[in-house]
């Protein structure tokens, strides 16, 4: 288990609630002696559950301590239990007698320890709450990204389909010399527009600093295309040839070369 896997374990709100057993409190105070990253996601927790338990604080009404001594007098008269001890407490307002019971326990105690349980069941129910919002807020995001992915890869097919379908679309199928056999290609002329399109992907990778240069041989001489990236392939317009007896793909630097360098040709294709 990593850093992060062990913070978000839990251990950290166990811990400030005084639920982690001894072992696991023991293991955390270790981690966070040589840990600088666990202390602080220790003490920004701590602060968590601090401003929480400020926020969910709720003042009692005026006349709750009234209320509670009423049921103590109450039920001590009703059960009838004499006093082992007796002891008298000066106050400003005046004396009062405070009787102690052995092997009692009053009920405001009860009370006190309903409502600290109930405090804490509310504490980690908000935590609960907080992970699980974060968690569908990853979630959305996540779904968000694939979306956006999915349309940009649905506006790129209708994009090629619209260039596919064009009536005027003349195919020329590209096909790899002898040093590059399996290599592919094709070139889609519009006749009409003299538009130049080219299908690449069958291509290997160019390395780093290289790009791939479409040719059209015009009147037994080559003439530059346009310049191949994968953005570009088969929906975008590499260049206009007004006529061409072929095309070919060379290898060159990126940004383009003036003439082909042949021994770095990869497909060849006759119209």
């Amino acid at each position: 288990m990593n850093i992060e896997e062990y913070i978000s374990s839990g251990i950290l709100e166990s811990y400030i609630l005084g639920l982690a057993s001894p072992e696991e409190a023991g293991i955390l105070e270790c981690v966070m002696k040589n840990s600088a990253e666990v202390r602080s996601a220790f003490e920004e927790a701590q602060k968590t559950l601090e401003d929480l338990a400020t926020a969910q604080a709720v003042t009692p009404p005026n006349d709750l301590e009234t209320k509670i001594w009423a049921k103590i007098q109450q039920e001590q008269t009703t059960e009838d239990i004499k006093p082992l001890i007796a002891k008298k407490v000066e106050l400003e307002a005046g004396e009062i007698t405070q009787k102690i019971y052995p092997n009692k326990e009053t009920n405001w105690q009860k009370y006190a320890i309903a409502a600290s349980i109930l405090f804490l069941v509310s504490i980690l129910g908000n935590l609960f709450w907080m992970n699980d919002s974060s968690n569908s807020k990853k979630e959305i995001a996540q779904l968000q990204t694939e979306k956006k992915s999915q349309d940009l890869a649905l506006k790129t097919s209708q994009e090629k389909l619209a260039v596919l379908s064009n009536p005027n679309i003349i195919s020329v199928p590209l096909k790899g010399v002898e040093k590059h056999p399996d290599s592919k290609a094709v070139v889609y002329w519009d006749s009409n527009s003299k538009a130049v399109y080219l299908n690449a992907d069958n291509l290997p990778k160019a390395p780093e600093g290289m790009q791939y240069q479409l040719w059209a041989l015009v009147d037994g001489k080559p003439v530059s295309a346009g310049m191949y990236s994968s953005e570009k392939d088969t929906k975008e317009i590499l260049a206009n040839i007004p006529k061409a007896q072929a095309f070919a793909i060379t290898l060159e630097k990126e940004g383009g070369s003036i003439a082909p360098t042949m021994e770095n040709m990869f497909v060849i294709g006759n119209i």
